[in-house]
């Protein structure tokens, strides 16, 4: 009989974990206490993929934007110079996201026993004020050319400067995006929805070029406003999702996998709590179970493995699960 299993069970995912193989089928090793066994630690692993994605991404933007900063000097197109602003600022966001990747391969330790994870979260923030700050360059910019309309010249090389940075910018959002989804990384995908959105802002160069072309001068600085208030709107989403992360916000789909898991052992009579956390791109849970009253200690630690197998296996960036159980009565 168990009698109060609140005292038997404080147990975590570090407690007693055998080899199990991750979504790309390496394996997470054998450990038991605080003694591990496994060939890489899963948190340093997607770090290191993300800082691989950050690298190739900022290249890529940096690159993009370089060729339209040439074309902005030798056209004088006002939208093309907000897309370009916008741009470097979106390579710029690279260098807050390298630093927190990092700094999250650190290990915990005394002072900061959970790690450096949540410096990821300081991140996003600086990335939405890098976009935010393009944002207000770009409106500046656009405004004093509607008030003191100048000649767009070069059009056709303006509109071929919008196309590269649309297709510079959809293979960064693609990419970024990809790989923030592999390792549960909020920052970095939303700094793929950035560019994404940055790539369509880039079409809109095309048009404003159109636009001269067919004789409206005025559409090259219109096109400029378009822009900018497509920034602030990423802006807003951008914000959005880092603060909500940054507050523990969690998507209820997560505590739904976790109750699943959970109601999937026979012995557990009913879920009474459960509860989910971000820390960087790696996810901390929490459930309270009612077990049937004939469990015994041993078996105790037995469903908490069980449970965790499950939960693990719906939820792959899940870095630990305690779990407290007391008995059904």
């Amino acid at each position: 009989m168990i009698g109060n299993i609140r005292n038997w069970l404080g147990l975590s995912g570090g407690g007693h974990r055998h080899g199990r193989h991750n979504r790309r089928g390496g394996a997470r090793g054998h450990s038991h206490g605080s003694h591990s066994h496994g060939i890489v630690e899963p948190s340093i692993a997607t770090s290191e993929r993300g800082i691989w994605a950050v690298k190739w991404s900022f290249a890529l933007l940096l690159a993009t934007a370089l060729v339209q900063a040439v074309i902005v000097f030798v056209s004088g197109s006002i939208a093309l110079l907000a897309d370009t602003i916008h741009n470097l600022g979106d390579a710029g966001t690279a260098i807050p996201l390298w630093i927190a990747f990092v700094l999250a391969r650190r290990k915990p330790s005394a002072r900061f026993p959970y790690g450096l994870g949540r410096v990821e979260d300081l991140a996003g923030v600086a990335v939405v004020l890098v976009i935010l700050f393009s944002a207000i360059v770009a409106g500046y910019e656009a405004v004093g050319r509607l008030l003191q309309p100048q000649p767009v010249q070069q059009i056709g090389w303006v509109a071929i400067a919008g196309l590269i940075g649309f297709f510079g910018n959809e293979a960064v959002a693609v990419f970024r995006i990809r790989v923030g989804r592999e390792i549960d990384s909020a920052a970095l995908v939303a700094d793929g929805q950035h560019a994404r959105a940055d790539g369509l802002t880039s079409l809109a160069v095309v048009l404003g070029a159109a636009g001269v072309w067919l004789g409206y001068p005025l559409a090259d600085p219109i096109v400029g406003l378009l822009i900018t208030g497509v920034i602030f709107a990423i802006v807003w989403q951008s914000a959005k999702a880092v603060f909500t992360r940054m507050l523990d916000g969690i998507d209820a789909a997560v505590l739904d996998e976790l109750r699943h898991a959970a109601a999937r052992e026979p012995r557990v009579k009913s879920v009474l709590g459960a509860r989910a956390r971000w820390i960087g791109h790696r996810l901390h849970g929490e459930l309270t179970l009612a077990l049937d009253t004939s469990v015994s200690a041993r078996e105790v630690t037995e469903i908490a493995d069980t449970i965790r197998s499950h939960a693990r296996g719906h939820l792959p960036a899940l870095e630990r699960l305690v779990i407290e159980a007391m008995p059904a009565d």
